[in-house]
């Protein structure tokens, strides 16, 4: 398998599992990531979605030797679509995703941080857009990293390729926090507990505002969040939320309905 999945209280974990060739991506890893998002997606006692890799690289990118040899599993005819869709399946996912980061990132691994909600790092994890050393652009991937970085960082780091530090990344927006390695898991469980804590519905309908505020115009976004939070208010989630914070107890939430 190069893709394993698993769900333990409330928490979908999605491991890239190749070590060996360093998680790179294939039409069947990404065809089985997006599977396994569907169904955390559909599954109602998924509240979270963990996605992390197996060995010392997160994720390595494009199967390389695959495209040189021109195979039918390889970027040169179905690699950029499926990673578009990939991509797409994540920012549109109902429930928040966290990247665990445990390992070295490269080319279209990049992509997978950016497109996560929360992205945590290792201290060792190194990180390279190093599309444009091998004679390619960074192209699919960003649409979701330039979404997150900041220009002049994006700038230097895409158009350059260097193999930069956790650190450097973090001051480039691409990730949420860096962790001292004995601490990953520590820090993701942070994270997760805290998301935890929020409204199922409330979480899907954040996510959504989240992606699609910045693509509309002022009047055109307070039409849409007008109309939302009047619907949010009235509904049984918020009862029980604000019933909750005002009896200073902590909220039963009913799990939401599948996608």
């Amino acid at each position: 398998m190069t893709v394993t999945y698993g769900v333990e209280a409330g928490v979908a974990t999605l491991t890239l599992s190749s070590p060996v060739t360093r998680n790179v991506l294939t039409a069947d890893s990404m065809a089985a990531m997006r599977d396994h998002l569907r169904a955390a997606a559909e599954d109602v006692a998924v509240r979270v979605v963990v996605l992390t890799g197996e060995g010392s690289t997160f994720c390595a990118g494009a199967d390389l030797s695959g495209a040189l040899a021109g195979d039918t599993d390889s970027f040169t005819s179905s690699g950029p679509a499926a990673i578009a869709a990939l991509l797409e399946a994540m920012l549109d996912h109902p429930k928040p995703l966290v990247a665990r980061v445990q390992g070295h990132v490269a080319g279209g691994g990049n992509g997978l941080v950016a497109a996560c909600d929360i992205a945590v790092a290792a201290e060792s994890a190194k990180f390279a857009f190093s599309e444009v050393r091998v004679g390619v652009a960074p192209a699919v991937i960003s649409v979701v990293c330039l979404a997150v970085m900041h220009r002049r960082h994006a700038q230097e780091l895409l158009l350059t390729g260097e193999r930069v530090s956790a650190q450097r990344v973090l001051e480039a927006g691409l990730v949420t926090a860096v962790a001292d390695d004995d601490a990953l898991d520590a820090v993701v469980s942070s994270y997760v507990d805290a998301l935890m804590l929020g409204g199922p519905e409330a979480m899907g309908h954040t996510k959504n505002l989240l992606l699609r505020v910045p693509r509309l115009t002022r009047d055109e976004a307070f039409a849409f969040t007008a109309e939302l939070s009047g619907s949010l208010f009235a509904s049984a989630e918020a009862r029980e939320g604000m019933g909750a914070f005002l009896e200073r107890r902590s909220p039963t939430w009913a799990p939401a309905p599948p996608t």
